[in-house]
């Protein structure tokens, strides 16, 4: 059986903890990375009604969306709602891991399932990520010495390329140099010009560890000055990034699209507002799961008939609105367009994993809003 540690590898593979927001709290709160786990809740909120559930079905993880605490705290005693969850996970010997604004952005994240909720296709993200920074080093070294400089810079993270690794790109020529009074050559002699055969090592590697491919080609190489390059590369456009558009299998009015996502979502007590012009036709859509008026615009420029997103205030949608041509607007509740992504992370962790967890679906509606008055 998969112990914790196991479990949280592969909610890392999918979500890379590094994807999240600089102001986010994603990772594991609660848990013994050695526990073993046969059974897992996901859910959105880590809320006690939600904690009870997992107790009620023999749970060992707790997966949210949400975080439990996003500020710092200085006491989890059992006094405070949050603190009382603390207390509950521990005693029951319960892990609680989340994943946040790293599974917003990416494929099989938050706003891509709430676009396959809705039978979209053709999604694209609404506004993409770029990749790592790239760096390009080249090196000329000795041919003899070759293998060894480009087997450091690997040994250091260098040519590290998507599913591959040790990559490298290596040609042959010949380079000349004249050592001046005071050097101390590896090869030739001082005053006269040395000619030797060399190799031109190419390599690419991320940005972050530049000083360490530096360091290892450094004291690999033979020479006392080493000639070398380095170029810092364009960033490629992602497969992630924030929201999702698509289209819609076949046209609609903006009114019949509208209960199309209410009839699309989980059921819940929370509104679903509409604004724009009701006989306006959708087929290209753009959504943002949970709160995303800050794409509004991005949506509205990337041609999008119809918006979707949750918490957007008054003043943003009517400054929208009087846009010529602006597109419709759908807010649904928070809760309803994040529990799209439970399903889909269940799936995804019972890929990696088979039969030897249980995964289950919180039923829990855990929207703060209790009723909705016509």
């Amino acid at each position: 059986m998969p112990a914790l540690r196991d479990v949280i590898a592969v909610l890392d593979g999918l979500y890379d903890p590094r994807w999240a927001d600089d102001w986010d709290a994603v990772g594991t709160v609660v848990g013994d990375p050695d526990a073993e786990v046969t059974s897992i809740l996901f859910a959105v909120d880590p809320v006690q009604p939600v904690i009870d559930e997992a107790v009620a079905l023999g749970a060992q993880l707790v997966v949210t969306h949400h975080p439990l605490f996003l500020k710092g705290v200085t006491s989890v005693a059992a006094t405070t709602p949050k603190g009382r969850v603390v207390h509950s996970l521990i005693a029951q010997g319960i892990g609680l891991h989340t994943c946040h604004t790293n599974a917003d952005c990416a494929p099989r994240g938050v706003s891509e399932s709430m676009a396959m909720a809705l039978g979209l296709t053709d999604l694209r993200p609404l506004e993409t990520d770029l990749e790592s920074p790239v760096d390009k080093w080249v090196v000329y070294v000795p041919r003899e010495d070759a293998d060894a400089v480009a087997a450091a810079m690997h040994d250091a993270g260098a040519g590290a390329m998507g599913d591959y690794d040790r990559a490298q790109f290596r040609s042959d020529g010949r380079g000349s140099f004249r050592p001046l009074d005071g050097a101390d050559p590896a090869i030739g002699s001082v005053g006269e010009v040395a000619w030797v055969d060399e190799s031109r090592v190419e390599v690419v590697a991320d940005a972050a560890i530049r000083e360490q491919v530096r360091a290892a080609m450094l004291d690999a190489h033979p020479y006392e000055e080493v000639a070398y390059d380095l170029w810092p590369l364009a960033a490629r456009p992602s497969e992630r990034g924030s929201g999702r558009i698509g289209r819609l299998p076949e046209p609609m009015t903006l009114a019949a699209f509208a209960e199309h996502v209410r009839a699309s979502l989980p059921t819940h007590q929370g509104a679903t507002r509409v604004a724009g012009d009701l006989d306006r036709i959708v087929e290209t859509v753009a959504l943002c799961g949970g709160s995303g008026d800050f794409l509004l615009g991005t949506a509205d420029a990337a041609g999008a008939d119809a918006y979707v997103t949750s918490d957007l205030r008054h003043h943003p949608v009517s400054e929208h609105l009087e846009r010529p041509g602006a597109c419709g607007v759908v807010d649904v509740p928070h809760w309803a367009a994040e529990w799209t992504w439970l399903p889909t992370v269940a799936a995804a962790v019972r890929e990696e994993l088979g039969d030897t967890v249980k995964t289950h679906v919180s039923t829990i509606v855990t929207d703060p809003w209790s009723r909705t008055l016509s």
